[in-house]
């Protein structure tokens, strides 16, 4: 992430009395915890950390508070704002941030063949069948589960939800989540190479505050269950050193059960591996969260945010609402909108620019591990195997097609693109195209659709193009445009 120098501007921009009172409740925890254990966090100054009543000693507040508003803006600096997709400056977390609704996987894992997903989602058109499943908002799981696994395709918010749980933790009791714990959040790609440890790393996060004794006192937070520790990023660890990392997860966690834990991980890349946690999935955005996320955005000038919503609503861009479900493409379409005051005069453009970032920005930015074989592929080939099965199951008229159905596409094809490869491995390129882009999302058990419906019918317009093939009626597709 850029624009660091930004950063003691949107730090200033925070209310000071959460700053204080973050800081406050996150020194007395430090304070308590080395009070009852002896840990010297005064150093050799002969000074004492509590009184004769029990009350921490002015110089021991004095140190604490120090120390802990460096930890509350370390983490804001750092997990607390939101810059991608080309975004010329950095912006608040907190100031576009919309309610994240969760839901239980398995309610998308209920449908016992294609025809009986066909028939939900035409019946509630580009909504789908996620409008029936149930939904919580995603702090109060949170707030309710000690062990959480968040899981959701690229884009969907996942690593922004860790992160905004933490800020809540770390405002106490002023914040939205409620059990009293020191956030902790732990990037998982930084575990690629190297020891896989914990503690050492929940450790390093104290140290960097100027906490003395750092190493002491982490070990009695984590054996007093002080912490929430949040762990980002399972899907960004190397496929070979995959299971090392659960192994080491788990066995973690239960060394230290008494703490709070919540874990994020791309869909596709989970093979539902963590005994203790709850799994959750993260819903598309509805209209309430895309009017609340465009209101926030715009929050500086209301009438473009106004005017971009009316937009959004009308039927000449029906296509482009069906994008927003998707935060990470609510966030580009606000970008285009606050950059010009309208959207692109041609709308595939924008449906292309879309494209272009599943395919190539947002991941590149969080650097997923793939095969060989598929990384081997430049944007072009792609698109062009991704244009061929949009197009194969428009002709025959299917929004949900097998895993065998598409994996036998790609091995057809990519001989065609890859000559010198010998052998097509076409479920591991398959799992690359889920883990990587998330434009093909497994929808029950060995069933797949495209993500986006805009977005499909773009690839069948490239391929139609590409071919010179006839212009044929969409079928019984729903049509978004």
């Amino acid at each position: 992430m850029t624009g660091m120098e930004l950063i003691p501007e949107l730090i200033d921009k925070i209310d000071p009395a959460i700053i204080e009172a973050a800081a406050k409740g996150l020194a007395t925890a430090i304070g308590k915890v080395a009070g009852e254990t002896g840990i010297k966090l005064l150093g050799s100054t002969g000074e004492q950390l509590v009184d004769s009543t029990g009350k921490l000693t002015q110089a021991a507040q004095d140190v604490l508070f120090r120390i802990s508003k460096k930890y509350v803006e370390n983490y804001t600096e750092r997990h607390g704002i939101l810059k991608v997709l080309g975004m010329q400056k950095p912006i608040s977390l907190d100031s576009v941030y919309t309610t994240v609704q969760l839901l239980n996987p398995e309610a998308l894992q209920t449908f016992e063949s294609i025809g009986a997903l066909e028939s939900v989602f035409r019946e509630n058109k580009v909504r789908g069948f996620q409008q029936e499943c149930p939904k919580q908002p995603g702090i109060k799981v949170a707030n309710k589960e000690q062990y959480l696994m968040v899981l959701g395709a690229p884009g969907m918010g996942k690593t922004t939800f860790l992160r905004k749980v933490g800020l809540e933790a770390l405002k106490r009791n002023k914040g939205d989540y409620q059990p009293n714990c020191i956030p902790v959040l732990l990037e998982l790609k930084t575990f690629r190479t190297g020891e896989i440890n914990f503690e050492k790393a929940i450790a390093a996060e104290f140290a960097n505050c100027g906490l003395l004794e750092y190493q002491k006192l982490t070990d009695k937070f984590l054996e007093q269950g002080k912490l929430l520790i949040l762990l980002d990023g399972l899907d960004e660890v190397p496929t070979q050193r995959m299971n090392e990392m659960v192994i080491a997860i788990q066995n973690f966690v239960d060394r230290h059960s008494n703490n709070r834990f919540i874990t994020s991980c791309r869909i596709a890349a989970y093979r539902n591996n963590f005994r203790r946690f709850t799994d959750v999935a993260i819903a598309d955005f509805d209209d309430q969260q895309i009017k609340s996320f465009i209101t926030n955005w715009f929050i500086s000038n209301s009438e473009r945010g106004k005017e971009c919503l009316t937009r959004l609503n009308s039927s000449d861009y029906q296509a482009a609402k069906e994008l927003t479900q998707t935060p990470l493409l609510l966030t580009l379409v606000c970008i285009l909108y606050q950059r010009s005051g309208q959207f692109p005069t041609n709308r595939s453009t924008l449906y292309e620019r879309a494209l272009r970032v599943l395919l190539e920005e947002w991941n590149g930015a969080k650097e997923i591990p793939i095969e060989q074989l598929y990384k081997g592929l430049d944007t072009k080939r792609k698109e062009l195997i991704l244009s061929q099965i949009a197009y194969d199951t428009f002709s025959e008229d299917q929004l949900f097609f097998s895993r065998r159905t598409v994996v036998k596409q790609i091995e057809k094809l990519l001989p065609e693109l890859l000559p010198d490869e010998k052998f097509v491995d076409g479920n591991h390129v398959l799992r690359d195209i889920e883990v990587q882009h998330g434009l093909l999302v497994e929808r029950a058990e060995s069933i797949y659709s495209f993500s986006h419906l805009t977005i499909q019918e773009f690839l069948i317009a490239q391929h139609i193009d590409y071919e010179n093939l006839p212009i044929e009626p969409l079928g019984s597709i729903p049509v978004l445009h």
